[in-house]
């Protein structure tokens, strides 16, 4: 499916795109080249512009710029730690399926952890102009679309949701979390 297409789907009507996604067989190497490739390089592409060529504005006058270099090198870590990132979030979907009476499916999972990242993904782009970073909080929509995925794709009941879902989000966390911790180590 288009890009795009599927971007429209899974933010404006969801509960129908899970449905399709779920029927899909798409292996995890293609949809890495196809999606998460493009998607996850939003926010450190956008992260180095706006804090390595902008910069912030202090209140005393002047600006805070990140160093080139250490702009660079923390777009690229924190870029390559998204894609470890979001497999070892689908090994934990995975992992919690039976917990919560779903079923293990690596390749389901990893499409929960995939589609339900791309409003983070996209919301990275507010980093270009540092002052808007805040508007980053859309991304938590992606929070929804993890509840709405969960049961389709792992076929864990409704009643468990809520709860899967929490233990997921705090999973992921932890996670992007480690993430960004290491990628700050380059902003010196």
């Amino acid at each position: 499916m288009n890009i795009t297409e599927r971007i429209k789907g899974i933010l404006l009507r969801p509960r129908e795109e899970w449905q399709i996604i779920a029927g899909e067989t798409t292996p995890i190497a293609e949809l890495y080249k196809n999606y998460i490739i493009i998607l996850a390089a939003i926010g450190p592409v956008a992260f180095f512009i706006g804090m390595s060529l902008f910069g912030v504005s202090l209140p005393m006058g002047g600006a805070f710029r990140v160093p080139i270099i250490s702009g660079i090198m923390n777009a690229v870590v924190h870029y390559g730690l998204t894609l470890v990132g979001v497999y070892a979030l689908a090994i934990i979907i995975d992992a919690l399926a039976p917990t919560f009476s779903g079923e293990k499916n690596l390749n389901q999972a990893f499409k929960v952890a995939m589609y339900s990242s791309i409003p983070g993904w996209l919301a990275g782009i507010f980093a270009l102009i540092p002052a808007l970073g805040v508007l980053g909080i859309l991304g938590l929509y992606g929070l929804y679309l993890l509840y709405l995925g969960l049961p389709v794709l792992m076929k864990s009941p409704k009643e468990k949701s809520t709860v899967y879902t929490i233990a997921v989000i705090i999973a992921a966390i932890v996670i992007f979390v480690v993430i960004g911790a290491i990628s700050r180590v380059f902003i010196s």
